[in-house]
């Protein structure tokens, strides 16, 4: 747009009754044009200017009344689904965001073009020789302009969005500096760099996508079986195209750079569903994004699969037959929570049971169970989610995460009145779960009633059954994992590296864990409100397995390594033993 002391000056020369006009055709008010009268009167300014600087009035409110003088359509509402894609064939996005202008209807003799400022000849001037033909203007907001090119240019991209082909990763080589200095969000470079990187991540089966800004480049990191690995580097000058890109898959405002945001991709890839969920966060050089992956199967695995076994597996299984009661899955993010509550969901769905459940967002799709999602948007948060559906007369309900005291409440009041309620806690071990929630403010006699279970759980990585190498135990690793007397059956490899497995040594994940059964013992424990610690050892005392036995059982199997082991059991788990 011209410079508003331009377009006021021009207004001036044109019309003497410049509040006048602005009164007819703006939100100024009568006592804010007599207030910069009075001003002008003493300083001889313009008119415009004084309102301006007042915010009184915005540049655009100058460009309305100039279209009303000289006759040029002013429109506040059009229909961008409307606008054939087609039209842009000649105009890259960048073009029509710098110069906020869009051609929207096409003839054999003419062209409409939507622009902010009808006196921006330049640009008018570079259309009638792209598209050779007479160009007629209308006026709109930059706002409304700028939302209506994102959208239209999203349109256009929406095949190249929806199927990544495999040409992308075998075309780009990923692991030298790529050519995308100069080239904006929707340009080709930068389209396939981006759909390259994704492949990539789904090829190698990491589960998350990290873009880190830093001080002179931009990092690009996967999380690969839990553990983060750096797949490249690109110079800082390259972020700001890439972040678009990704923002407009992920239908973000890409002029919103200082807060953060949260968007989702729906793509194809060989012909899998691809879900990913998007998270972008502001800090000191660019915006950071995340991206998490979910292969969207509808394949729910089972328990056995995931790596119960034995007494945790055949607990699990009674607790799933109970008709009420509240069962806690914790630990850390990442840990395989929701994965384990819906292979518990798995076991306990019949026909005859009426399973509803509230997650953030819906990861898996079961047939028979009816699944909510939250939207923190429009006030539907778990707590109002499950309110509605103790209404709905379930049998079963499943809260996706326990994030505050009112979700608590509600569902240990769920159990007690007849509903067997799933939930994920997060806290690091089965025993800091009854003070956790009377942390919350829960009191201690509701927790005891309705609390029947609770299942702390790690992921560790599976050593390559390709490439896994036996070893001996050395007695340093013996101290490590505090174990003296070694079972004759044990035996012990580590990790070598092929490319089975992407040289990494490891290919899948299983869970280790362990069941806290609520017995008398643990209830009386809870209403004095004793210690972790103290729970813990009670617990241990009536048969838990802990989270080191059932880590140290998979050693001794040769399932991972012990290097593993002590990577995803923490130093204060082990320690507590």
């Amino acid at each position: 747009m011209q410079k508003p002391e331009t377009l006021i000056a021009r207004l001036e020369r044109e019309n003497t009754k410049l509040g006048e006009l602005l009164l007819k055709y703006t939100a100024l008010t009568e006592e804010q044009l007599k207030e910069a009268l009075e001003q002008q009167e003493e300083t001889g300014a313009l008119l415009g200017e004084i309102l301006l600087r007042k915010n009184y009035i915005h540049p655009h409110d100058i460009v309305r009344v100039l279209c009303h003088q000289v006759g040029i359509p002013h429109i506040n509402d059009f229909k961008v689904e409307e606008i054939n894609p087609q039209i842009l064939r000649d105009l890259p996005i960048n073009y029509c965001k710098r110069h906020e202008i869009l051609p929207i209807i096409e003839t054999d003799h003419h062209i409409t073009v939507l622009t902010s400022d009808p006196f921006n000849d330049a640009a008018i001037n570079d259309l009638q020789s792209i598209y050779n033909k007479r160009i007629e203007v209308v006026v709109s907001t930059p706002l409304k302009i700028q939302d209506a090119i994102n959208r239209i240019y999203e349109k256009a991209n929406k095949n190249l969005i929806e199927d990544i082909k495999d040409e992308f990763e075998e075309n780009l080589d990923l692991d030298g500096p790529i050519d995308i200095l100069d080239a904006a969000a929707d340009e080709a470079p930068v389209i396939r760099f981006v759909n390259s990187i994704i492949f990539r991540a789904v090829k190698e089966r990491a589960s998350d996508i990290h873009i880190e800004p830093y001080e002179k480049e931009t990092v690009y990191r996967f999380r690969i079986n839990g553990v983060m690995t750096e797949i490249l580097s690109q110079p800082i000058k390259t972020h700001a195209a890439v972040s678009a890109r990704i923002k407009v898959m992920g239908k973000l405002n890409i002029a919103e750079k200082r807060l953060p945001q949260d968007g989702r991709i729906k793509i194809k890839i060989a012909g899998k569903d691809i879900d990913i969920r998007l998270n972008t966060v502001p800090v000191q050089n660019g915006e950071r994004l995340v991206m998490r992956i979910l292969e969207k199967n509808n394949t729910v695995l089972n328990l056995e699969t995931l790596g119960f076994h034995g007494r945790v597996l055949n607990q699990l299984d009674e607790l799933c037959n109970l008709k009420h009661g509240v069962v806690y899955v914790c630990g850390p993010t990442g840990s395989g929570k929701t994965t384990t509550l819906f292979a518990m969901l798995d076991r306990i769905k019949t026909p005859d049971k009426m399973i509803i459940t509230v997650e953030d967002p819906v990861e898996y799709e079961i047939a028979g169970v009816s699944q909510i999602q939250v939207n923190q948007k429009i006030d539907l948060t778990f707590a109002t989610a499950l309110r509605a559906i103790l209404r709905q007369d379930p049998d079963v309900v499943m809260v996706g995460e326990t994030r505050d005291s009112e979700t608590a409440e509600m569902a240990i009041n769920a159990s007690l009145t007849g509903h067997f309620v799933l939930s994920t806690l997060h806290t690091n071990d089965s025993s800091s779960a009854p003070t956790r929630l009377i942390d919350m403010g829960i009191q201690p006699f509701l927790i005891a009633s309705s609390l029947i279970g609770i299942l702390s759980q790690r992921l560790m990585r599976v050593l390559c059954e390709n490439c896994k190498k036996q070893v001996e135990i050395t007695d340093y690793q013996k101290d490590l994992i505090g174990i003296e007397d070694i079972p004759e059956s044990a035996v012990f490899y580590e990790p070598v590296g092929c490319a089975k497995c992407n040289d990494s040594g490891y290919s899948g994940r299983t869970c280790v864990s362990e069941l806290l059964i609520v017995d008398d013992n643990v209830r009386a424990l809870v209403l004095r409100q004793a210690d972790a610690g103290t729970i813990k050892k009670a617990a241990v005392k009536a048969g838990m397995v802990t989270l080191r036995q059932d880590a140290v059982s998979k050693v001794f199997s040769g399932i991972t390594s012990i290097d593993e082991m002590l990577r995803a059991i923490n130093a204060e788990e082990m320690s507590d033993e």
